[in-house]
């Protein structure tokens, strides 16, 4: 019997030397580990969520936006009117930047025309608000109201001159152009801010962004105001935001500040609460979306913490499933195994969640574009920007007429009369991972499989050649281009932006490259043409590398005509 036991208490032993030997580091991270599970995640979300909805019901009538990609998490999709993207990165502390690759102007002019609007936002950190919402959204605000209050300055000393007199600007009187920062931000890193505002005020004028649409639809200057949980609100005494003397930017960080997780319950169940479980999705959602989620959210709020891993892989998996029977890029996502401990089921033995591939009961991921445009039009250039997405919803209800069709010509025009797709003559599809349901004439369809700069570090700048020569082709024939790639926000982005600086004049207008010979290519001048671009596709995200690789085809390009002349 004693030998029973001393086998017994060996493994015990030796695991609690295990134990003795762990660090610090490692014990927390494990603790940490056990707390950050997928439920408590869903869980904290949805806790964050009721709070941001009590604060967007306090001003109706101000639009809900978030800012990517954590702000997605705390509404539903419906409730979004438009979603924008401010980095942290851009207000931490020594390196303050004002970015003129994410304006972000689509916000100013919505706020303008509501009266103001209230971007969501969380972090994770032990703190109240992100860098975002404490710094790079302030400077931003400042930015556009000191470039706005200069351009009226000129419109007034212009009309001055015409006219013998200066006439005053009310509006402009009370101008506020000032640096509004919290209260938590040092007054050092605070004069640090202030003496660089003039700097970035010079930079956002330079980069030909469309300061005269500003100045007429920002009546009042724009202001930012914070709002978290621990902040206090009378409810008898909430102001009406037209009785205030500026535009709201109202900035409601989500989460709680709590540096530690808390117990919480329940009707049902106990859970730990994680500030800003939004954040970060890759690392904890299992390839559930917002969209997704919401979807789904009573169902996976009720099945627990035992049954939430497995509900969410079926839910993942369904909507693969029908994603790739309309043949659409839908990669299978790899989760790594969670250890079971004694004490829970292991969901994937128990079979409550049958896995359902009808597709009628499915539910896909969808754009944030609240019925919104499927396309983005480049100004009066004839060139659109979408997803391959979006085309393919427009395109998938004329399949059958392809099957029956045999002239190309016709497929082509039969298949662009979809309503999304009114005036679209051809298309550049720039996507490596899904063919559009079509093999029209050359001139009309060209497919070029391009991948991001993470997976080749040239494959864009290898297909911009094929790409502007098709583009250059159309063009010259009348023709409007829809260019698409996977999401509509990158590759995309960068082709439409080689071809607006190869083929384009400084006006906008297409004249067959001539132009760009005499010109020198430099970062400020394509900066100048993306800016352009991003006014009309508001949901543009270049990437540094892609864009990296089109500066390098127009400097090679550039080389290339000089040497011909």
């Amino acid at each position: 019997m004693s030998l029973t036991m001393a086998a017994a208490a060996a493994p015990e032993s030796s695991a609690e030397a295990a134990a003795g030997t762990l660090s610090i580091y490692k014990a927390a991270r494990r603790i940490k580990r056990r707390e950050s599970t997928l439920y408590n995640a869903l869980r904290s979300v949805a806790d964050d969520a009721a709070f941001v909805a009590e604060i967007a019901a306090l001003w109706p009538a101000l639009p809900l936006v978030a800012n990517l990609r954590c702000g997605l998490w705390y509404a539903p999709p419906r409730a979004f009117t438009a979603t924008c993207y401010f980095k942290s990165t851009d207000g931490h502390a020594g390196n303050w930047s004002f970015s003129t690759a994410r304006l972000n102007l689509h916000l100013a002019l919505l706020a303008g025309e509501r009266g103001g609007c209230m971007i969501v936002d969380s972090t994770r950190r032990g703190k109240r608000f992100p860098d975002s919402m404490s710094k790079t959204i302030p400077i931003w605000c400042c930015v556009l109201n000191r470039a706005i209050e200069r351009h009226r300055l000129r419109a007034i000393k212009s009309a001055a001159m015409h006219n013998g007199n200066a006439a005053e600007d009310s509006v402009l009187l009370k101008w506020d152009s000032s640096v509004h920062l919290p209260v938590w931000v040092l007054d050092t890193e605070k004069n640090a801010i202030e003496g660089r505002i003039e700097e970035w005020t010079d930079q956002f004028e330079s980069c030909g962004a469309d300061i005269n649409s500003l100045a007429l639809g920002l009546q009042k200057p724009l202001r930012p105001l914070w709002i978290s949980q621990r902040t206090r609100i009378w409810l008898n005494e909430v102001p009406e935001h037209e009785s205030w003397d500026f535009t709201p930017i109202i900035l409601i960080s989500a989460s709680a500040s709590n540096a530690v997780a808390t117990q919480r319950m329940s009707s049902e169940f106990s859970w730990h609460y994680i500030p800003g479980a939004g954040d970060d999705e890759e690392s904890w959602a299992r390839g559930l979306t917002p969209t997704l989620f919401w979807k789904h959210s009573y169902d996976l709020l009720d099945a627990g913490p035992d049954l939430c891993n497995q509900l969410v892989a079926d839910i993942v998996e369904k909507d693969r499933v029908y994603r790739a029977q309309r043949g659409e890029h839908s990669p299978q996502i790899m989760v790594k195994p969670v250890k079971i401990h004694d004490n829970c089921r292991d969901d994937r033995k128990t079979g409550i969640w049958p896995l359902n591939l009808d597709p009628s009961t499915s539910t896909t991921d969808t754009q944030y574009s609240n019925n919104g445009p499927q396309l983005f039009w480049i100004g009066a250039s004839n060139l659109a920007i979408s997803s391959t997405l979006q085309v393919r919803r427009s395109l998938m209800l004329f399949d059958y007429l392809f099957l029956v069709s045999c002239d190309n010509y016709f497929r082509m025009h039969l298949y662009l009369d979809a309503d999304a797709l009114v005036g679209v003559d051809c298309i550049l599809n720039c996507d490596s991972t899904s063919k559009l349901p079509s093999n029209p004439l050359e001139n009309y369809y060209l497919e070029l499989p391009i991948v991001g700069s993470k997976d080749d570090r040239f494959s864009l700048m290898r297909n911009l050649p094929k790409a502007v020569d098709f583009a250059k082709r159309n063009l010259v024939a009348a023709r409007k281009i829809l260019v698409c790639c996977e999401n509509g926000k990158d590759i995309s982005i960068c082709v439409a932006l080689a071809i607006v600086t190869l083929l384009f004049d400084d006006s906008g207008c297409f004249d067959h490259g001539s132009s760009f010979v005499k010109r020198d290519i430099t970062k400020l001048e394509m900066r100048k043409r993306l800016v352009f671009i991003c006014k009309f596709a508001v949901n543009a995200r270049p990437s540094r590398g892609n864009l990296k690789q089109v500066y390098g085809f127009l400097s090679n390009e550039k080389e290339r005509l000089s040497s011909l002349t």
